[in-house]
């Protein structure tokens, strides 16, 4: 989908996800001390938002417009300031060695423009930083329900690693959630990635 799409989707009334962070997000990262964040594909601003709120300095970058406006309106509901950056990721270099946790959720990209836009993410990180990806499992198709259909968008542990081979990574695997679906409860498959920059940044 292109920014025209994703904006006619977020132009609905309300929003289109739950306002509370990921929950994957949100275990994995709420011990972390803050400083500075980096939300890549923030969409509606959720998990931005939580981090602002937990002390973070958030750059949230996203290539729809209407999208972050949305999360403006919940940012200044819950009183939180982020620096808000309409961007195509494909475009956009962030500074490097300039962030202590680069955060990707649910960005579906097929593998060229995903390891352009990873190495990117990588570079970000100042020494000591933690690098959270969260996303759609290509298992996801067979196993689970919902997400994109087309393979060539979805993660496997083994594509993320490789793509990040010159981070220490702290987690990878397939995890499961739990998805609230037309009063049932259907569960999805994604990959779930931390690492952490242990080298020497060069800026």
């Amino acid at each position: 989908m292109d920014s025209r799409e994703w904006d006619e989707r977020y132009s609905a009334d309300g929003y289109t996800w739950k306002t509370e962070p990921n929950q994957f997000v949100a275990a994995e990262l709420a011990d972390l001390p803050p400083g500075r964040a980096l939300d890549l594909a923030a969409g509606e601003g959720r998990n931005a938002v939580w981090l602002a709120g937990r002390g973070w300095r958030v750059t949230a970058v996203d290539f729809s417009r209407v999208g972050l406006a949305k999360g403006r309106k919940l940012a200044a509901e819950r009183g939180a300031d982020v620096d808000w950056v309409v961007a195509d990721l494909l475009d956009y270099i962030p500074a490097a060695g300039g962030f202590d946790l680069v955060l990707i959720a649910y960005l579906q990209l097929k593998a060229p423009a995903r390891a352009l836009v990873l190495g990117r993410a990588a570079a970000a990180l100042a020494p000591g930083g933690t690098l959270f990806l969260v996303g759609h499992d290509v298992a996801n198709l067979t196993e689970g329900t919902g997400g994109p259909q087309d393979p060539a968008v979805l993660y496997t542990v083994e594509a993320v690693r490789a793509e990040l081979a010159d981070l220490t990574v702290l987690r990878a695997q397939q995890v499961r959630r739990i998805v609230h679906k037309n009063g049932n409860n259907d569960t999805a498959v994604d990959t779930l990635v931390v690492c952490r920059q242990d080298g020497t940044v060069t800026r």
